[in-house]
Order: C-alpha cells, then structure tokens, then sequence
C-alpha cells in the first residue's frame, strides 16, 4: 500500500462527505454506509495497520501516542486533512473542534474503545472539544478535520 493508494481510499470517502453537515445524522449515516461490517470500513482498516507497520503512518511519537499528519487538507480531498494515532490506554491532548472532526475507530484489541465507542466511526460537531481516550487496548484512530482545523487547549 503506497501512500497515493492509500489517498485515493481516502478520497472516496471524503467525496461522499463534501457537503454534508458534520453532526449526529452523519454519524449515522456514516456508520450505516460505511460501518465496521463494510468493504470501506475494512480496506481502511487494512491500510492503516500496514502504515503503522511500514512507519509512514503515525510516525511520530509523544507522551505515549503515536500520531502524524499524512496529509494536509487539499481539494483532492475535499478539504479534509487526515491524521492517524495509534493509542493504547491513554488519552490524549484535550482540544477543540472549530469545524468538526470525524473519526474511524479501529481496535487492534477486540475489546479497545475509543471515548467509550467500538469501531466505526464518530462524529464530533463543530466546536465540540474533547481529550480523545482509547481504553481497554490499543486502536487505531483515523481523523478527518475539514480544513484541517484542530485547536489545542491547555488544560
């Protein structure tokens, strides 16, 4: 899996997102459409595990998570940027949404939750903040911020 192949997964999810309201009804639809059970669900699953083995995802390092920017938001993508952590039992730095963030949840231990949610995926609406949280094992989180707006807080 090359990083380009791995962006054009991203693009046909991002261009089912354009336009769409980042809220609760996306939540659902994401998760309906695309869901851990969906061809979607498993081929990101499969590429983001083999980044994180091959070091071009989540190759960064810090107090415990592992994290990285793969790529920048872009119109290719439909304004989205597109961050992977790899977390276990830990919760990370507190921050804000100022756009909305939706997250793909993929537990590398069956038992793994992200803020209390199995896999799938997660929607957080514009200017909902949280300290993202992976209990009960190691997962994988995939992030989608449109335009890449994520704000840190100090806490």
């Amino acid at each position: 899996m090359s990083q380009q192949e791995f962006r054009a997964l991203i693009q046909n999810v991002t261009s089912q997102l354009a336009g769409r309201s980042i809220d609760a009804s996306l939540d659902t639809w994401l998760n309906a459409e695309h869901g851990a059970q969906s061809d979607t669900y498993r081929h990101l699953t499969q590429a983001c595990r083999r980044g994180v083995e091959e070091g071009w995802l989540a190759d960064r390092e810090h107090g415990g998570i592992r994290y990285g920017r793969i790529f920048k938001a872009d119109d290719d993508l439909h304004g989205f940027s597109v961050d992977v952590v790899d977390m276990n039992d830990i919760a990370g730095p507190h921050h804000v949404h100022p756009n909305g963030e939706i997250d793909l949840i993929m537990p590398i231990d069956d038992d793994a939750r992200f803020d209390g949610r199995h896999a799938g995926w997660c929607v957080y609406p514009p200017g909902s903040a949280h300290r993202p949280t992976v209990s009960q094992g190691r997962a994988l989180v995939l992030y989608l911020l449109p335009q890449g707006a994520i704000e840190f807080t100090r806490n």
